[in-house]
């Protein structure tokens, strides 16, 4: 009988501020994949409005420029440091758990690559202009508190330096680290970057551990990013 047709739910309307998420949240995505792929100065906002499917408007609707929308690709890249489970202590391995449908098809390590080259375009144009500079320090301040938590958390009962100092050490390793890798040094890979972040954290008892074999483990950030591509595959 007709009659005993159940109705199909009512379609829930999204609110004008979950559409406006989606649509940073698309830009966002959209703006990693251009300025890896680009660089900083050679991406357009109108070419990234295009592969989100919006037109310029719509950037400018929700960023202030270039700049801001790469500073929020920074933040989109710096989330899971402060989350639960990031040690760079740990071997990371090549994978963080199953990946999501279509994750195979990301190229992570280009984009990691791609997205460093054009943090460090970022870098020079942002030490020029005092807001840039500002915005900058605030994203580094959280990177060193991140690398914080792990140092007072493996700090041995003899170290005498503050823990504050030994996480913009172990910062300071992170960063030059990545850029060597950028500038085509392969012999620095994940397993040595652990060492030397372990020798900062706990000298002595890292001296007395011994040397892990070199397997061409990655660096801490293809991880993260395998996480982050996951995370924008699966919503």
């Amino acid at each position: 009988m007709a009659g005993s047709r159940s109705a199909p739910p009512p379609r829930t309307r999204r609110t004008q501020a979950e559409r406006r998420k989606e649509t940073r949240e698309a830009l966002v995505i959209a703006a990693l994949h251009a300025f890896a792929r680009d660089g900083y100065h050679t991406a357009s906002l109108e070419g990234i409005a295009g592969e989100a499917g919006f037109s310029k408007g719509a950037v400018y609707s929700n960023f202030n420029g270039k700049s801001d929308l790469f500073l929020a690709a920074m933040d989109y890249n710096l989330e899971t440091l402060n989350g639960g489970g990031w040690n760079p202590l740990r071997k990371v391995g090549t994978t963080t758990g199953a990946a999501e449908p279509g994750a195979a098809d990301v190229d992570v390590a280009w984009l990691v690559r791609g997205f460093g080259l054009a943090t460090l375009e970022f870098i020079a144009t942002a030490a020029r202009d005092d807001e840039l500079v500002k915005a900058l320090r605030e994203r580094m301040r959280r990177v060193i508190d991140a690398y914080g938590r792990i140092a007072t958390e493996a700090r041995p009962d003899t170290e005498r330096l503050p823990a504050d100092d030994v996480a913009r050490l172990m910062a300071a390793l992170d960063q030059g680290v990545s850029v060597l890798a950028l500038s085509g040094i392969t012999e620095l890979d994940g397993t040595l970057a652990r060492v030397g972040l372990h020798r900062l954290v706990n000298p002595l008892e890292a001296a007395s551990e011994p040397v892990p074999e070199r397997d061409g483990e990655p660096l801490a950030d293809i991880p993260r990013v395998q996480k982050l591509v996951g995370d924008i595959l699966g919503a």
